[in-house]
């Protein structure tokens, strides 16, 4: 773009590409500008195609020349689809994760409505149903709902209680003080699995119109979803990470449940954490933002140090629960069959036998964690991934958890061409076929990634928990989160040790969530047990975290924390690059680093090899910004992240930043 110029009128629109810029456009008719609102979606010639856009502002200046500027096709809406606060929020996102502006707003919308479809509402199908009463709360909800209620205005809430301590009932009742001034509740939580519950337990409580928005709904109903909450027809949302972008008519609060969760941060694209978008949406729209859970991220509890969030506590299990009984099991010279002890065998046939429901939390899918020969020791691995393959017994295939990748079972070692290849390793698969034949004449559920592909498979999964026809149940981190299970009495945790050591410096702290997540399954409504298995009764944080409790733990790993200079005590961005060759990785991020070079207040480690150095066929590396100052970062970023694009050596790379990074392979 050349030349510089003032004009009547200048449409600034946001275009969904991977340009880090905005295109200017002249209006159909400069009369009607007048009713053009920012947030409204105008089609546009762009280059050689059509494409759909936003309309951020209209403007009098252009860096055009007024004679290159082409006019809109289109506007196509006569109320902005984007309401002010989101299109603020947005601008903010695109400035802080270092994203084009256009791949933001429009990635917001739906599907239909970024094809340019017309935005028509149906009225939303409702049927009142009985409700149910409140609950009466005791002396910590209450404490919890009176000053959730009574503050108006923006507000950080960090709401952490024990596992069974009631954050829902709270949640509730502080959203019928919102429903009652005419206002629309956001409600996200981290897994599509946890929806279905929400909205029954919402639903049995509350007689207003409620919508659901995550990743596997239809088009069409995603989004009448949407418009339905832009236009107020519904009062309560409920999704998951992207329904942070959720338009509101009248946004009165923020509720993101299990704060702690990983699932809130977008790990591929567009690398948001929706815990901080709903902060700082909430900052915006003025209204007060819930952040719920048992186990809360080590950034929340800093940010309550700082005096930033508000903590309110629920330290008892709601009415007559009390905690579960703890047991660790020392593993060391114990023979084990399916990793499980002859003292957790017998824990689960007591259990079982007293007519209760038993959980056993294995974090690993499959049927074994990979396949080795016998004979030489070669183990079989991916051909695009420096990673193992996993046996799956149904079907009985290869497969890579990373890119997808699945080959068949070889039949012989191609290293010695032995044919003696073992099952290493214990998964899910494994473990439910060995429990079934310990325990015929009991029906076991197994919930993971694998076993609920299909269609309202998790939904009929959870049935048969809770109408306590299953009475096993195996599974993942998907059946640790959030989950009521009134009849369960026993949970164990297979195997802790996987938790315990990791490259990534969170690895203790996703060990401990999981852990009192799993417990916390366990004596929900009667006396409950839980048995965690490991050969390291000794570790020290694994001890404060037994015997002192999660908040003694984090405030340790806090303490680890600020003395290694790791976040939350310093900012991290992670630059990201990949290539066909391991060198055209590393080259693009030495020219980054050496931009970089001049500028005080900002350490810049690396560039190194990813920890998985091959994934999808391709090398991966990575450069890390590290500083105190996280202004100085950004301001550094802002003016350096366009010169990147146009280095030689980033045409033969793919390269991503992450702010804020949650995970490091």
């Amino acid at each position: 773009m050349v030349g510089k110029g003032q004009y009547p009128a200048i449409l600034r629109v946001a275009v969904e590409t991977p340009l880090r810029q905005t295109f200017d456009y002249l209006p159909l008719d400069f009369a009607s500008i007048e009713n053009l609102l920012p947030g409204v979606r105008v089609q546009i010639p762009f280059g050689r195609r059509q494409a759909i856009g936003i309309l951020l502002a209209v403007v009098t200046e252009s860096r055009v020349l007024h004679h290159q500027l082409k006019p809109i096709i289109a506007v196509l809406d006569t109320e902005p689809l984007i309401p002010p606060a989101l299109l603020t929020l947005g601008q903010w996102a695109s400035d802080y994760y270092h994203y084009p502006i256009g791949e933001v707003l429009v990635g917001t919308l739906p599907k239909l409505l970024r094809q340019g479809k017309a935005t028509v509402v149906t009225t939303l199908p409702f049927e009142k149903k009985p409700q149910e009463p409140p609950i009466v709360l005791n002396t910590h909800q209450q404490h919890a709902v009176d000053v959730i209620t009574r503050h108006r205005g923006f507000q950080v809430y960090l709401l952490s209680g024990v596992t069974g301590s009631g954050k829902t009932e709270v949640y509730l009742q502080s959203i019928d003080a919102m429903l009652k001034a005419h206002q629309q509740v956001l409600v996200l939580v981290p897994e599509i699995a946890l929806t279905p519950q929400t909205v029954t337990r919402f639903e049995r409580r509350f007689q207003v119109p409620i919508v659901l928005l995550h990743s596997h709904l239809s088009d069409l109903v995603r989004e009448q979803a949407w418009l339905s909450a832009l236009h107020h027809h519904a009062s309560i949302i409920i999704g998951t990470r992207s329904a942070i972008f959720t338009p509101m008519a009248h946004s009165g609060m923020i509720i993101l449940d299990e704060e702690h969760d990983p699932s809130f941060k977008q790990q591929s694209g567009f690398r948001y954490s929706a815990r901080d978008l709903a902060v700082m949406r909430a900052r915006i729209e003025n209204v007060p933002v819930i952040l719920g859970s048992a186990t809360p991220s080590l950034e929340s509890l800093y940010n309550v140090k700082r005096k930033r969030y508000q903590l309110l506590s629920l330290p008892e299990r709601a009415g007559d629960a009390v905690m579960p009984v703890v047991h660790t099991m020392d593993l060391r010279r114990q023979p084990l069959t399916a990793g499980m002890s002859n003292a957790l065998w017998a824990a689960m046939t007591n259990h079982l036998e007293r007519g209760r429901q038993v959980l056993l939390f294995l974090n690993r899918r499959g049927y074994a964690s990979t396949v080795m020969c016998h004979q030489c020791g070669w183990v079989v691995l991916c051909a695009h991934c420096d990673a193992r393959l996993t046996l799956h017994q149904t079907p009985r295939r290869l497969y890579c958890h990373h890119c997808g990748f699945s080959q068949s079972l070889p039949s012989i070692c191609p290293k010695c061409r032995q044919s003696e290849l073992i099952d290493l390793g214990l998964g899910t698969e494994q473990l439910e076929a060995v429990l079934k034949k310990r325990f015929p004449q009991y029906p076991l559920v197994r919930i993971d990634r694998d076993s609920t592909r299909a269609k309202d498979s998790m939904k009929n999964k959870l049935a048969l928990i809770h109408n306590k026809t299953a009475r096993i149940l195996v599974g993942t981190q998907m059946l640790a989160k959030g989950h009521h299970f009134p009849h369960l009495t026993l949970a164990a945790i297979v195997n802790a040790d996987s938790g315990l050591y990791g490259v990534d410096f969170r690895t203790l702290e996703r060990m401990a969530q999981l852990l009192i997540q799993v417990m916390g399954r366990s004596g929900r409504e009667q006396p409950g047990e839980v048995i965690i298995q490991t050969h390291h009764p000794e570790h020290p944080l694994l001890r404060v975290l037994l015997q002192e409790g999660y908040d003694a733990f984090a405030q340790a790993l806090l303490a680890e924390r600020k003395i290694a200079e790791l976040p939350p005590y310093a900012h991290w961005v992670l630059l990201r690059a990949e290539g066909k060759q391991l060198s055209l990785a590393l080259q693009f991020l030495r020219d980054v680093k050496q931009s970089l070079m001049d500028h005080h207040g900002v350490t810049v480690l690396g560039p190194v090899p990813a920890p998985m150095e091959r994934r999808a066929g391709r090398y991966r590396s990575q450069l890390l910004l590290q500083t105190n100052q996280r202004f100085l970062l950004q301001a550094l970023l802002k003016t350096l992240v366009d010169t990147w694009d146009r280095l030689d050596s980033a045409r033969r790379v793919r390269w991503s930043l992450d702010t804020d990074p949650q995970e490091m392979l």
